[in-house]
Formats: C-alpha cells, sequence, structure tokens
C-alpha cells in the first residue's frame, strides 16, 4: 500500500511532555501517529541518545547530559558490536532508551490509514557526536562507513515491528544536519555525501522518507531515492516554491510532501490563524501550479503536520497541543475544501 496523501495528518515525534500517557494520548489524535520521543522525560529520550545505542565508542554521561565519542574506546567494542549484526533486536530500541516505544507497538493500529517511527539519520547523527579531539566523527572515514551501516540496520528492525501492527507503517529519518551540508565548515563536500546518503537510502527498506526542519540544497534532497519529504513549510515555504522542477520530478515518482505549516512556539503560534495558515499554504499550492505541478494531484500526495517540534515554551506542552489541535481543524477544512473526504 502506499504511504496516504489527501492532506491527512502525522507530527513531529519530539515532544514536550514529561508524562509518557499524555504524549501518546495526543500522538493518537492525528491520522498517522507516532511513538513519541520525550528528552524533557530523561535524557535517554534524547533522538542523539536513542540513535547511539550500542554504538561503539559512545561515552554517555546521564548526569552531565553529555553525548561524547571515544576512538580507542570505539576500537575495543567494535568486535562486540559485530558480533551482534546479524541479530536484528540488537539494532532495535530498548525501553530503557523510550518510555513509550514498546507501549505503542501493544497498541492496535490495524485501522489506521498508516503509522510512523523515526530514527535521528546518520548525517546529523555524525555532525553532532564529536570524538575526543572535538571533531564530529561524520569526518572520520574509519567510523563513518560503519555508521551509515549501523544506522540503516536500526532502521529497519523498527520498520519491520512498525509493519507487524500495520502493514503501511512507514520511516522519517530526521536529519536536521542536512542543512549544514554545503557550508564552507562542514568538512565533508557534496560528492561524498550524496554518494552516501543514496547509499544509505538503498540499504533501507520502503516505504522511508527524510524529516527536516531547517532549509538544505532542496535539489540535492529531492533527487534522492525516497518515498516521503516532511519540512517546516511554515519557515522555508517560500524558497522550496522556487524549486518547481524537482518538487514536480519528487511527486511523478511516486514521492509525498509532509506541509509542517503550524507554527509550535508561542510567540509565532499566537499571532496566527486557521485561515492565515490555510492562506500560506494555498500560496505555496498556487505557485507551484503555475510552474506546471496540478494542485489536485500535489493534494493527493499531501500531508499535513506542525512545522517543527519545541522544546522551550514557557508554557511547557500546552502550546504544542494546541499546534495538533489546529493541524487537526486545519486538515478538516481543506479536506471539506478540496473534497477529499
Amino acid at each position: 500500500m502506499p504511504i496516504p496523501g489527501n492532506l491527512l495528518t502525522t507530527a513531529m515525534a519530539v515532544m514536550p511532555h514529561q508524562d509518557a500517557d499524555r504524549a501518546i494520548e495526543l500522538a493518537l489524535t492525528l491520522d498517522i501517529p507516532f511513538w513519541p520521543q520525550l528528552p524533557r522525560l530523561n535524557y535517554y529520550e534524547d533522538m542523539y541518545v536513542q540513535a547511539s545505542e550500542h554504538f561503539p565508542g559512545i561515552l554517555l554521561d546521564l548526569d552531565q547530559k553529555t553525548l561524547r565519542f571515544s576512538m580507542d574506546r570505539f576500537v575495543l567494542e567494535l568486535e562486540e558490536t559485530l558480533m551482534h549484526f546479524e541479530e536484528p533486536e540488537y539494532f532495535d530500541i530498548s525501553p530503557t532508551y523510550s518510555a513509550v516505544y514498546q507501549r505503542f507497538l501493544d497498541m492496535d493500529h490495524s485501522k489506521r490509514p498508516a503509522i510512523r517511527g523515526q530514527l535521528e539519520g546518520p548525517i546529523s547523527f555524525g555532525f553532532n557526536i564529536l570524538d575526543q579531539d572535538d571533531r564530529p566523527i561524520l569526518f572520520d572515514d574509519s567510523v563513518r562507513p560503519f555508521m551509515f551501516e549501523f544506522m540503516a540496520k536500526r532502521v529497519n528492525v523498527q520498520l519491520k515491528r512498525l509493519k507487524q501492527q500495520n502493514s503501511n507503517a512507514f520511516m522519517f529519518i530526521d536529519e536536521p544536519g542536512l542543512q549544514f551540508l554545503f557550508s564552507a565548515l562542514s568538512g565533508y563536500n557534496d560528492r561524498a555525501a550524496k554518494t552516501d546518503v543514496e547509499a544509505f537510502l538503498s540499504s533501507i527498506d520502503r516505504p522511508r522518507g527524510i524529516h527536516l526542519c531547517g532549509n538544505p540544497d532542496w535539489d540535492f534532497l529531492l533527487s534522492m531515492d525516497m518515498d516521503i519529504l516532511s519540512l517546516d513549510i511554515y519557515s522555508n515555504g517560500e524558497v522550496f516554491s522556487s524549486y518547481a522542477e524537482s518538487v514536480k520530478r519528487f511527486l511523478d515518482r511516486g514521492g509525498i510532501l509532509v506541509w509542517g505549516i503550524v507554527p509550535t512556539n508561542v510567540e509565532p503560534f499566537s499571532r496566527e490563524s486557521l485561515d492565515s495558515l490555510i492562506f500560506q499554504l494555498e500560496t505555496r499550492w498556487a505557485a507551484l501550479q503555475k510552474k506546471g505541478i496540478d494542485r489536485d494531484f500535489l493534494l493527493s500526495r499531501s500531508l499535513l503536520s506542525p512545522a517543527t517540534c519545541c522544546l522551550v515554551n514557557p508554557d511547557g506542552e500546552k502550546t504544542v497541543e494546541k499546534a495538533f489541535a489546529s493541524i487537526t481543524a486545519l486538515s478538516k477544512r481543506l479536506r471539506e475544501q478540496y473534497r477529499l473526504i
């Protein structure tokens, strides 16, 4: 079955809740639910920490909330990891690293149009994790190939488990680091990145996609062999809609776009309404239509979501919960308007 479109709803997984039950309850209000990541509950729930489970060389300090890498430790631990390389369960997320993952899998999602999981991607993981010399491990030629293979195994085992609950499950690879990939400071050129990312995606079972909130090279990203792309259109809509040729090729290949439109930060959320957000979406859709993308076809291949995750609001989870309610209301209005119900 294909990933559904028609302006159904989903969201990013990182949530500010400290109540796991409430977080799952909120995720289940959307058409395509997911298991929440709750870094305010404990440090294991941090998206980089979750991705690091069983990665050799990792130095995790729960008290100081730091995640580092040691090459000496990598060399010592690599053999142990390789001994488990053909054991899928070794690469799954343990109860220690997620308060909700197993609980989500134990629920009945069979009647949902789809469900979704996620894992931090290797580009962002490699940028964020620093070695003993304060150098991102992405730049280490001896660590990087292993890292891509390791993360692919982690994605595949999670997708397999999700598909046992709903055959239409799919995965987001969370890649905020892609927006920094082509900066002069990255130390990792675009040719190497393209080769690595293409090989990584080809080693992941379908359906597979990328989520990011930043503003990367959209031509680069839309050319990747993936099934779904989730982005913050609220902040990047004008730039994104200027890449109509690449967007059209992505859609024609069967791709799905997730339009992140409802802001989750207090200040921007407070100044928007359903009408203003619908206006922004329709402005982007009209711009793409003028460049040859049929609107009805575009909507059939579109989902809606909040624009970003947010952990810094002074009101905790309140504005995020309002944003979830808003995306549901916005979806209902647009689906009625465009006769997608």
